[in-house]
């Protein structure tokens, strides 16, 4: 089920535009913030009842990171170029276990393009489970104190989905790396 949640790639909402990095910038921050209320909104019901909101809080937010890689590769006008492979990179990059990290980074991401059979796919996401059992435990600590919890779990969500907005940028190339302005 981890494997069809994080890996479904939906259809991009943005369109090709002149400036594709300034773009990127402003909508990994609204995805950001978005992320933010919702997983800090989520964090605000204390004891067994907050424990209830960690799964829908997981789903909601990886649902707002994956729709941001999508748009963020139909600002390049690259939303054909998108696979199941290049979402788990992009959402899981800069928080995987060693096994990803061997599998994505390492091996670059030339090795990236190219599309991951099932069984070399599900042992990859063996290795994330480290990272979402992380994920699951701190926010489910996170619900025994509520206000704090949820700053803690928002500002949390807020800085994951930054880093999954540069490992797409990254991931679509050099040029992404310093954005300018538009003149």
């Amino acid at each position: 089920m981890i494997e069809r949640v994080i890996t479904e790639v939906p259809p991009p909402r943005s369109h090709q535009v002149a400036h594709p990095d300034v773009a990127a910038i402003e909508l990994a921050r609204k995805a950001a913030q978005r992320a933010a209320i919702v997983s800090g909104s989520l964090a605000l019901p204390p004891g067994p009842l907050g424990m209830l909101t960690v799964l829908p809080d997981i789903y909601m937010i990886w649902g707002i990171q994956r729709q941001m890689v999508a748009d963020i590769f139909g600002l390049y006008g690259r939303s054909a170029e998108l696979t199941r492979t290049h979402m788990l990179y992009c959402l899981f990059r800069h928080a995987a276990s060693q096994v990803l990290r061997d599998v994505a980074v390492r091996a670059g991401q030339r090795f990236v393009l190219q599309q991951l059979s099932s069984g070399a796919l599900r042992g990859v996401l063996a290795g994330v489970g480290v990272a979402v059992t992380r994920r699951l435990a701190g926010s489910a600590a996170s619900r025994w104190v509520p206000i704090a919890g949820a700053a803690a779990v928002a500002s949390y969500a807020y800085w994951d989905t930054l880093q999954v907005a540069k490992s797409a940028r990254r991931l679509l190339g050099p040029h992404t790396a310093t954005p300018r302005p538009p003149e």
